[in-house]
């Protein structure tokens, strides 16, 4: 007994030492942040961010659309019954919503754990999509020049220490060279204070450059983070407005939506945290299909929106060339026909096919992580040709679109 006691009382010690010892680092490192990330999430049962967040954070409302954009059943809707195998895999991976369009029309649509068609879940990274869009509108008002303007037109901070050579086809191509930390996991990462921290501009414009720019492809929130701050400054008009009267509006949307900021009266996280409905979403991904083009209505400009759907010409991290992303925009070529999507951390997919007119769009809690190909697997030719198309991509995505493709099939 007396054993057990002591065993207790030094692991008390211990987690005693650690705590104070973990708070002196946060005190002294100015990470205060990480206090906000705790109550987030350990303190009420999570272990992360999830796409219920909005009560979390200060936010702000972005207006619905005063003429709704209907969306109508199809005569097959929900008669395709998923298989016992894609049940559980939508289980395994905590899917909220599923839905499938066929000419814009809807051929299949569930919820599930409680989310319903009226439920506003987070976006993550996948509403980069609409800043990059953003961008090209503020072009054709002429607010902005180019895209190959240099950021340091737009954001002083950037007009030294080799930042200067920064463009923002650079950033919307996710090539800048900048120290941004990308992680989910690490709480010391920059992508943790950009969500749960209280200074979004002051932690973006002090990142270094750290590589040539317009080289290798290094997805990077911060970058979309500055691409808001630049919408902002060569407009002057606010973020949250602009995206409301130029996109959200003229795409008839049936909801508000909600864009979190880093404080009260604060910035908006251009880099993600928009939260709206999957019916809303669904018409993103129509914009997204059409060209640009909603209810006759030309909102992204076509010049513009087909730079949008290029790969650019980049290397990956593992020295293959960039098959992947085009202008803020995931792309896909392994598949009959190309692939346009949107993509967020846990798996928020809305998943465009031009050529067989088809939207997919699928929220949840959990994604597989990235194909895990190293560079030595990919210098083999065979294996390469194989698998060019799946650098950067996860095997989940490609599930998702297989499984939308097979249930658009009974429309025909």
């Amino acid at each position: 007994m007396g054993l057990i006691k002591k065993f207790f009382k030094a692991v008390g010690i211990l987690f005693l030492a650690l705590f104070i010892t973990a708070n002196i680092f946060i005190v002294l490192s100015g990470k205060f942040y990480i206090y906000k990330g705790i109550a987030s999430t350990y303190l009420i049962g999570k272990t992360g961010p999830t796409i219920y967040d909005l009560d979390r954070f200060e936010f702000s409302t972005i207006k619905a659309a005063d003429k709704k954009n209907q969306l109508h059943h199809s005569p097959t809707y929900n008669t395709y019954q998923l298989s016992f195998e894609d049940k559980e895999w939508f289980k395994e991976f905590k899917t909220k919503a599923f839905i499938v369009l066929k000419n814009d029309t809807l051929v299949f649509e569930k919820y599930y754990g409680g989310h319903t068609e009226e439920t506003v879940s987070n976006s993550f990274s996948a509403i980069k999509t609409l800043v990059a869009m953003l961008i090209g509108i503020a072009v054709e008002e002429g607010k902005i020049n180019s895209i190959d303007d240099k950021v340091c037109q737009y954001l002083p901070e950037f007009c030294s220490e080799g930042k200067e050579k920064i463009t923002l086809r650079h950033l919307l191509t996710m090539s800048s060279g900048l120290s941004w930390t990308e992680s989910t996991k690490n709480p010391f990462s920059n992508n943790a204070e950009s969500y749960y921290g209280t200074d979004l501009h002051q932690l973006v414009t002090q990142q270094t450059l750290i590589s040539e720019p317009g080289k290798v492809f290094n997805y990077q929130s911060g970058n979309t983070q500055l691409l808001g701050f630049i919408v902002e400054e060569a407009t002057g008009i606010d973020l949250t407005e602009y995206a409301q009267t130029r996109i959200w509006q003229k795409i008839g949307t049936e909801h508000e939506a909600y864009w979190s900021l880093d404080k009260e009266n604060g910035d908006e996280k251009s880099f993600c945290c928009w939260y709206a409905t999957s019916r809303d979403y669904a018409r993103l991904g129509q914009l997204l299909l059409h060209k640009g083009k909603m209810n006759g209505e030309q909102i992204i400009p076509i010049a513009y929106f087909k730079e949008m759907i290029q790969p650019a010409k980049l290397q990956t991290k593992v020295g293959t060339p960039n098959f992947c992303y085009g202008l803020q925009t995931w792309l896909y070529s392994g598949s009959q026909h190309q692939v346009n999507y949107y993509r967020g951390a846990n798996g928020q997919y809305i998943i465009t096919v031009p050529k067989e007119n088809l939207v997919i769009v699928r929220l949840g809690e959990k994604r597989s992580p990235n194909y895990p190909f190293t560079a030595k697997e990919l210098k083999n030719k065979s294996f390469y040709e194989e698998n060019k198309f799946k650098v950067e991509q996860s095997p989940d995505f490609i599930r998702y679109l297989e499984l939308g493709q097979e249930i658009s099939t009974i429309e025909n």
